[in-house]
């Protein structure tokens, strides 16, 4: 009976093969316990009559047995032998109808309605890095090396709360450097402690609407906005009501106009993605406003360090001692988007429980490269960085608008040249189909973006979102030409009425 269990196992072995014997022993007796060549309970030969079959040495059987039984294909009964398990594993030679009955391989796959929503939205862009692409960063113009050697010198020597799970929002230092940075460069007034480092804008916005709102809790969110600021609403099953934005920022309804929101999201010092700024006495309005309704406001701080011309605009946070208000940050425009490192300035009555869920639902890490990234700010580095990019930028940004005054003249340029950020708004025909333009751009690596995409309501403007940050000035002419023949192409243009 043995000899006829090891000729089995033989047929399913190939000595030649480059994987260990011991491998390929372990696979052969495993395909033929799934073909059910091998029935449950039946008895496998000694380890040393199966190595003498099959001229193995006995140590590369009793390998090969040892995985089997450790993953439940065989069992051992002391001074009776080697089994295989009366459990076997499901015969992996489906049926076509199983398969094609099969969840798993079914065309209709069932997502939840919440996932069906942000899939119908969803606009991340396959490439992340060409032509023309708003809100990118020239990221080769980082000073990798300078980081990078911060960065080996910390991991040489490190600390054991540097190695394991962030209990208290991220780095300490990091956090100290933070609160004394943002005070200066941003008006914003907090202590350490209220400082929660996250991966980034999306996870923060993620934390405060699953900590702060129930499912079904109304939201005011700027009318346009940034995509990925909805998706998470919608993911996080909100009410997302629309506000209009003018020359001055947000424009608060009329009480009754809307429902009254749990939170309202803004971007203040750079509306995105027009670009106005809010003014102060709207500033001031607003933070009433929520105090009166009882309402965050969760401010996003994305590109505030790239101002062009004038002094840098204080962050709303600043404005009144413990305002309503949830600062959030990044380095994702300032350094470069993989990097994933964000924070947030909590109010002090919401910080710790925040810190808490944060540390329940993502066990924050890459605890090195928050005390390098707190080296890199003290040393001067970062705003030295800061300074260059401006310059650096400040010329591409010129050279964009000359471009498109020469070829379509000013009108062209967005309403509210607020001077700041890393793109510009192109004005378009209200008959030209700027989601049809910014595909075909998309096509020859022109990564520009319709603006009618960004708006909640009907009442959509037409023009393109265009970067300048990561193209090179010697590139951009011809990155233009390229998107200009899109613009002009009549397939574009709708019929008037």
């Amino acid at each position: 009976m043995h000899s006829l269990t090891a000729k089995l196992i033989a047929q399913h072995l190939d000595k030649s093969a480059s994987i260990t014997l011991h491998k390929q022993l372990y696979s052969a007796i495993r395909q033929c316990i799934l073909e059910s060549s091998l029935v449950a309970d039946s008895r496998l030969p000694a380890s040393r009559d199966l190595a003498k079959a099959l001229q193995l040495s006995r140590n590369t059987v009793l390998s090969a047995y040892e995985q089997l039984q450790a993953e439940g294909y065989i069992y051992t009964q002391r001074g009776q032998g080697t089994f295989v398990n009366k459990t076997q594993p499901r015969n992996p030679q489906l049926t076509q109808h199983e398969l094609t009955s099969s969840l798993l391989y079914s065309s209709e796959v069932q997502l939840s309605k919440r996932g069906e929503a942000l899939l119908q939205h969803a606009s991340s862009l396959p490439t992340q890095w060409t032509a023309l692409m708003p809100g990118a960063p020239d990221v080769n113009a980082f000073p990798h090396i300078l980081l990078s050697r911060i960065q080996s010198r910390i991991a040489r020597q490190p600390k054991l709360d540097q190695l394991i799970y962030s209990q208290h929002g991220g780095s300490t230092r990091l956090q100290q450097v933070l609160a004394h940075y943002l005070a200066s460069a941003r008006s914003v007034h907090c202590e350490p402690e209220q400082i929660l480092i996250t991966e980034g804008i999306h996870q923060a916005l993620d934390l405060v609407t699953r900590m702060l709102c129930n499912p079904k809790d109304n939201v005011w969110l700027e009318d346009p906005s940034y995509w990925g600021t909805r998706a998470i609403l919608r993911m996080n099953d909100l009410a997302t009501h629309a506000v209009k934005v003018d020359d001055q920022g947000l424009v608060p309804p009329a009480q009754g106009h809307l429902p009254n929101p749990r939170m309202i999201f803004v971007t203040p010092s750079h509306q995105y993605p027009l670009g106005s700024v809010m003014s102060l006495s709207r500033r001031y309005h607003l933070l009433s406003l929520a105090r009166s309704l009882g309402a965050w406001i969760v401010e996003d701080d994305y590109d505030s360090a790239f101002r062009f011309s004038g002094t840098s605009i204080p962050a709303l946070q600043g404005l009144e001692a413990d305002a309503p208000v949830i600062y959030i940050g990044s380095f994702s425009k300032t350094l470069y988007p993989a990097l994933r490192l964000g924070y947030m300035v909590l109010p002090k009555t919401i910080a710790q429980q925040l810190k808490t869920a944060h540390c329940e639902l993502y066990h924050g890490g890459h605890l090195m490269l928050q005390d390098a990234m707190a080296e890199f700010i003290q040393n001067g580095h970062y705003a030295s960085h800061i300074r260059r990019m401006c310059k650096l930028y400040a010329k591409r940004r010129q050279h964009l608008i000359g471009l498109i005054e020469q070829h379509l003249g000013k009108h062209a340029l967005g309403s509210y040249n607020s001077n700041a950020g890393l793109h510009l708004i192109l004005n378009l025909a209200s008959n030209k189909d700027d989601i049809a333009i910014a595909q075909a751009a998309n096509e020859q690596g022109i990564l520009v973006r319709a603006l009618s995409k960004y708006y909640l309501h009907e009442k959509r403007v037409k023009g393109l979102i265009v970067g300048f940050a990561n193209t090179p000035v010697e590139d951009m002419e011809k990155a233009f030409s390229q998107l200009l023949q899109c613009i002009d192409n009549p397939q574009y243009t709708e019929p008037e009425h």
